[in-house]
């Protein structure tokens, strides 16, 4: 009938097809045919890898990381699976498909209290070392106990062994330094200009070793004669970055053989951006790792007392009075308590009790 509108039925409906008929699925590619690696530098989203076992001479490997690893962080020391191209040829480019378990994790914050966005703020150093190697010269400038404390808690805390190396020792003797670390049998080397670097050499093989230490205690002369090719190794890896100079990112070298020795080296991460270790992520009562030796004058405070001068019943003082720890031991730890707590700077100069005498 003219001027009746027409009444729609569902042969007038139109289904859109879907983009696709594939169901959706989380199952990810199990990539059987990845290579292990290990991260020797990181810089704005490329990471240079190197097969372990291979030789020093290999070119690095340059790879970027693969979308279904998410948010997974990765750092200097990781051992990871390799897609993609691994010759390590100009323009090629590999990708991060697994990250192996880590095995240790070395972190710090730039501040140790845990309230301030700096000391929020974590950031893991590198992974998977064994062992911190803390650089002290002995004069020139003189020993900072208080750094030295500070890289022990964060050694102990991830589970890394420590270190002391002593340069500059044809400046001065070791005497006050091993003193005040006395209780604590801590396995040290002296360094010289000219010295055998045989012992040294000894204690860094078959291991990864973390060297840090602040601005003029020879770290860097120590880490160019340890490897001659340092130089050549850090402008390889900082074509990674386009150029942009490697002076504050964490670089792994291999260390090269020793004579005809079928031993692993070992390698040594060189950290130069790291002078000092805010031990925000540490908690309180783990900073006393880093004190054994007054670890057993604890023993006798009840178990919610924290061991500063403000915990009256605290055993501890009385206990290094009658003899059993040096007293610049308990007034170091004493210092991070407070720091910890947000009662003094961190970023300070040291004060002269931090200076063996």
């Amino acid at each position: 009938m003219p001027g009746r509108k027409r009444e729609y039925d569902e042969d007038d409906v139109r289904v859109r097809p879907g983009r696709s008929s594939r169901p959706r699925t989380r199952t990810r590619p199990k990539h059987d045919d990845a290579i292990d690696a290990l991260v020797i530098t990181v810089d704005r989203g490329r990471y240079g890898c190197v097969l372990e076992d291979a030789p020093i001479d290999t070119p690095l490997i340059t790879a970027m990381r693969a979308r279904e690893l998410g948010r997974k962080s990765v750092v200097v020391g990781d051992r990871v699976a390799l897609v993609g191209d691994v010759t390590g040829a100009a323009g090629a480019l590999a990708r991060i498909v697994r990250i192996a378990e880590r095995t240790s994790v070395l972190r710090r914050t730039a501040d140790d209290d845990d309230t301030t966005p700096e000391g929020r703020l974590e950031r893991v150093v590198v992974a998977n070392a064994d062992q911190l190697v803390i650089v002290s010269a002995l004069a020139d400038p003189p020993p900072r106990t208080g750094f030295i404390d500070r890289c022990l808690v964060a050694a102990y805390d991830a589970g890394i062994e420590p270190l002391l190396c002593l340069t500059k020792a044809d400046l001065a003797g070791p005497e006050a330094v091993l003193d005040y670390y006395a209780e604590l049998d801590l396995p040290y080397v002296l360094v010289r200009p000219d010295s055998d670097l045989s012992e040294l050499r000894q204690r860094l093989a078959s291991a990864i070793s973390v060297m840090v230490g602040h601005s003029g205690v020879g770290k860097s002369t120590l880490v160019n004669r340890l490897v001659p090719e340092a130089l050549r190794a850090v402008g390889a890896v900082s074509a990674i970055g386009k150029g942009r100079h490697t002076s504050t990112s964490a670089v792994a070298l291999r260390l090269p053989p020793v004579g005809k020795s079928r031993l692993d080296p070992g390698w040594i991460i060189d950290t130069p951006g790291i002078r000092s270790f805010g031990l925000a992520h540490v908690s309180a009562e783990s900073l006393l790792h880093g004190f054994p030796d007054l670890v057993e004058g604890t023993l006798e405070d009840q178990p919610n007392c924290g061991h500063s001068p403000n915990d009256v019943e605290c055993r501890l003082d009385a206990w290094v009075a009658e003899g059993n720890a040096d007293p610049r031991r308990l007034e170091s730890y004493r210092r991070l308590l407070a720091s910890r707590a947000g009662e003094t700077d961190p970023r300070e100069t040291p004060p002269e009790d931090e200076r063996p005498g």
